[in-house]
């Protein structure tokens, strides 16, 4: 009995020891720190302050100032077509070469018509003139002479009909060889060879697509905060560049009847792509600010909170944002308060981010 005593005595008294001992896994129960996060210097973007535009917004295309539909002036048939779509032409490249078989026909008759009604004025000339001469000697009555000065009248009203049809002929002839009007490009072919065109029928189209301007709409609630001459801030599709600028040049002076939309005119300036039809989205500055603005990558949101990550010396920064309005040229959201102009935040945040995690910079790779 004295054993098992002395044996639960030392059971207890080894139980007690090891829950005074300390424990190492307890000291050690916080979360490890955050491993410091790399920055490049391409991870990071400097807030800065630009211009927010207010004015009224701007929806259309890019289209040629210049262009020029090319329709058949006469019916005949199409030989050849020598140029296609995209292709460059100067001014007064053959572009289309028509059938001129009658036309030529027609060409030669007038040119002899017109050789024809020379000799009879000659003819007629000459008598006239004989007659004069036989008047002054008393051999010719004044009838004979009137008569003769109607018939060199007649010849000459019919060699100016005759030489009228000769021009009429020759244009015709010209107008079977369609030229480009100007320096551009072919931007639509409609015929082939062997079509059958009859005056008025569409053949191509040529656009000159360095003179592109910005033709858009805007609704006739804000048509009369525009007025030619204000500066158009806008984006186009498919641009590599992020944004252009241009100037208010005209206003229609009326809405259309279906969409209630004006059409405003922006002479671009820069070096704008040279497709036409591209769609492209501007807005007009009638009033303006600079105010700190980012882009949406650098945004972090979180139910109806939004955040940045700003870097403050070697520590990261969850900075809480009030945002403005999305400004329509750029995309920027402007940043009513959480960050200032100057600060640094990263460019595209990640979701395994710490406040307060140590920041390391490291040096851009040198290119080779």
């Amino acid at each position: 009995m004295s054993r098992l005593v002395a044996l639960l005595t030392a059971v207890l008294l080894g139980a007690s020891l090891v829950a005074c001992s300390p424990n190492k896994s307890d000291a050690s129960a916080g979360k490890p720190a955050a491993p410091a996060l790399l920055l490049a210097p391409e991870d990071v973007v400097r807030v800065e302050s630009a211009l927010h535009a207010g004015g009224p917004v701007l929806t259309g295309s890019l289209q040629p100032e210049r262009r020029a539909d090319l329709r058949a002036e006469v019916s005949a048939t199409v030989l050849q077509v020598l140029r296609d779509n995209g292709d460059v032409v100067r001014r007064g490249d053959l572009l289309v070469r028509m059938d001129d078989t009658s036309i030529r026909d027609a060409l030669s008759s007038a040119q002899e018509a017109a050789r024809a009604a020379e000799r009879s004025v000659d003819q007629s000339e000459r008598q006239f003139k004989r007659l004069i001469t036989l008047q002054g000697q008393g051999m010719s009555s004044t009838q004979s002479v009137e008569d003769a000065e109607a018939r060199r009248n007649q010849a000459l009203s019919d060699l100016a009909a005759a030489k009228a049809r000769v021009v009429a002929a020759r244009q015709q002839l010209q107008r079977t060889e369609v030229r480009a009007p100007f320096d551009g490009v072919v931007s639509d072919r409609k015929v082939s060879a062997g079509d059958t065109a009859q005056i008025g029928k569409e053949l191509l189209k040529v656009i000159d697509p360095a003179s592109m301007r910005f033709e858009g709409l805007v609704s006739v609630e804000r048509v009369a905060e525009i007025k030619p001459g204000q500066v158009v801030h806008f984006r186009v599709s498919g641009a590599e560049r992020a944004a252009f600028s241009g100037r208010v040049q005209h206003i229609a002076p009326s809405a259309d009847e279906v969409t209630r939309q004006v059409s405003v005119r922006v002479a671009v300036e820069g070096d704008v792509p040279r497709v036409a039809g591209l769609y492209a989205e501007g807005q007009v500055v009638t009033s303006g600010q600079a105010v700190p603005m980012l882009r949406e990558a650098s945004l972090t949101r979180a139910g109806d909170k939004v955040y940045a990550w700003r870097v403050a010396g070697n520590t990261l920064q969850k900075a809480e944002l009030a945002l403005g309005d999305r400004d329509a040229r750029s995309g920027l959201w402007v940043v009513r308060s959480g960050v200032a102009s100057g600060d640094e935040v990263l460019r595209a945040p990640g979701s395994s981010l710490v406040d307060g995690q140590a920041v390391s910079r490291v040096a851009a790779k040198a290119s080779k």
